[in-house]
């Protein structure tokens, strides 16, 4: 199917059948999106990247949107993650990618760079840093001892709750309260709160019409939210299981833009991170960390100026 340019197929990868939007011809860019989203996340990007000579690929990530939903929760681990990239480029019929990620899009991208440097040519992740596997303990563990058992991944590990609380509101009052949930610098909630009780329904929000908030309504109606919040309760399971990467990070030449109202900011350790000097140390060919006026879901909010620094530095690394 064709819409608006965008080709629309299935294909086999990694043992499941997975949606991609694609368009264009040329060197293959990987869009993982992220929570709570789908490939239309980067609706923005795909048309400009193809008309700057890339061939855009932008996957429905296992769990998500047209692409299989695989029950059991051990399914959606960084390694079958990085294995449905790898599938994905061989279906494609190419060694290598650039692989631009957001949210735990760009969690997925940085793994994929760690386990198969081979594979990438480049990676740009928006709003999450490199998430490095530290001796001392996992980022769930940090986030209980902060917040306690209020913050939102931390929530999110209790097999079954989150989805209980979204179930109280239809699909469409849950899009637009994450859209502002993550925008904001409260991500926790109290103990007797749901989640999503923190924040207000707004009417609407400045950088996505209702239309376009349709498209994800439809999609998360089909799929639930279970597969998404999946990849949160398989984020313990990933410190254990990358042991033998502890203290790596990746030497592919990469970008990292976030917005400076991105809530992300504010999680204890990750502006340290950055700001300290150990983002550089783990990525050494981290070629800029670029700061735009903007909140959390950056690629949809300030297209022009995202789409601006991707093809920039896609063009300088082919």
């Amino acid at each position: 199917m064709t819409e608006g340019g965008i080709i629309h197929r299935f294909i086999e990868a990694n043992g499941i059948r997975m949606h991609i939007a694609e368009q264009g011809s040329g060197t293959l860019v990987l869009l993982l999106h992220g929570f709570p989203e789908t490939w239309y996340s980067w609706r923005h990007q795909i048309p400009v990247l193809a008309a700057a000579g890339f061939h855009a690929v932008a996957p429905d990530l296992r769990g998500h949107g047209d692409t299989d939903s695989p029950s059991d929760v051990q399914a959606y681990t960084a390694f079958h993650s990085v294995g449905d990239m790898i599938g994905l480029l061989d279906a494609l019929g190419q060694e290598k990618a650039f692989v631009v990620g957001h949210d735990y899009g760009a969690l997925l991208a940085w793994y994929l760079s760690i386990l198969r440097p081979d594979r990438v040519k480049a990676v740009a992740a928006l709003c999450v840093p490199a998430i490095i596997r530290k001796r001392e303990g996992s980022l769930v563990e940090k986030l209980d001892q902060f917040y306690g058992k209020g913050f939102y991944i931390s929530r999110f590990q209790e097999p079954g709750r989150a989805e209980a609380e979204f179930a109280r509101l239809d699909v469409k009052t849950v899009m637009k309260k994450f859209f502002v949930f993550f925008s904001q610098n409260n991500l926790a909630a109290k103990e007797d709160q749901d989640l999503l009780d923190v924040v207000e329904e707004p009417e609407t929000l400045p950088w996505i019409s209702e239309d376009e908030l349709n498209q994800y309504v439809v999609k998360f109606r089909k799929s639930g939210f279970t597969g998404a919040v999946n990849y949160y309760r398989m984020m313990q399971w990933n410190w254990e299981h990358m042991s033998p990467w502890t203290d790596t990070g990746t030497l592919v030449p990469a970008l990292y833009i976030v917005g400076d109202q991105d809530s992300s900011h504010g999680i204890p350790g990750i502006k340290e991170f950055i700001d300290g000097g150990d983002f550089v140390k783990f990525v050494p060919n981290l070629k800029g960390i670029v700061v735009i006026p903007g909140g959390h879901f950056i690629q949809q909010e300030c297209p022009h100026e995202v789409n601006k620094h991707l093809t920039n530095f896609l063009a300088e690394h082919l």
